[in-house]
């Protein structure tokens, strides 16, 4: 997208990234509802307008910041909140909860696929209508992929952390839940030395080849 000026780029970042955190956090609450905690949902949350879930920093600045620096674009929404006293099988329950925000954005990066498929159909007749859908479907498959991937990773308060806190032993996984005070210092320091770009890179680029090769794009 190096041919695209600034406002081009946040036209075609914008509402895909605002979907894929938004439906990311709806996704949480749902899961939660239907395993017994209705917490989200009595707050308001299962909501997919975006003001309910925008966080300043997280979905505003900081993804605004790394378009202007041209590297990996992630963000994050005010967290959905989930009180695992209310869940049938809390441990269970939990890793499924954290897992729902990562299937969503996989649905959503297939999706995006499904409208960049269909902007390269209408790009011969209409390209002022059919160019926009391919640059914005592009950018959603990617920003989803990267948010899918990023959420996976096993550092808390990640929903990859969830996931693994379920699988260990209660002593063990109660010692590795008190490093999330100190998780989100962990990615910012992967972040700056370029780490994080090293993890993301391989498993984003290979899932991306491969909704490319199922949408045959």
């Amino acid at each position: 997208m190096n041919e695209l000026t600034l406002i081009q780029k946040i036209a075609v970042w914008a509402l895909p990234l605002l979907f894929a955190i938004t439906v990311h956090e709806v996704a949480h609450g749902w899961m939660a509802r239907r395993l017994g905690d209705s917490t989200a949902h009595l707050l308001g949350r299962l909501t997919l307008n975006p003001a309910k879930h925008i966080d300043p920093v997280g979905t505003i600045l900081i993804p605004g910041i790394l378009l202007l620096l041209g590297g990996f674009i992630f963000g994050w929404a005010k967290p959905v909140p989930v009180d695992w006293r209310n869940l049938r099988d809390p441990r269970r329950d939990m890793m499924l909860v954290a897992a729902a925000g990562p299937l969503s954005n996989l649905v959503m990066a297939i999706g995006w696929g499904i409208v960049m498929k269909i902007g390269l159909v209408l790009v011969e007749g209409t390209p002022m209508l059919g160019m926009p859908l391919v640059y914005m479907g592009g950018a959603g498959i990617f920003i989803n992929l990267i948010l899918m991937v990023l959420n996976l990773l096993p550092i808390p308060p990640l929903d990859g952390s969830k996931i693994l806190s379920g699988l260990l032993p209660p002593q063990l996984a109660m010692q590795y839940n008190r490093l999330e005070g100190v998780g989100f210092f962990i990615l910012l320091a992967l972040l700056a030395t370029g780490v994080l770009g090293s993890i993301l890179g391989p498993p984003i680029y290979a899932l991306r080849r491969l909704i490319f090769a199922l949408l045959g794009l």
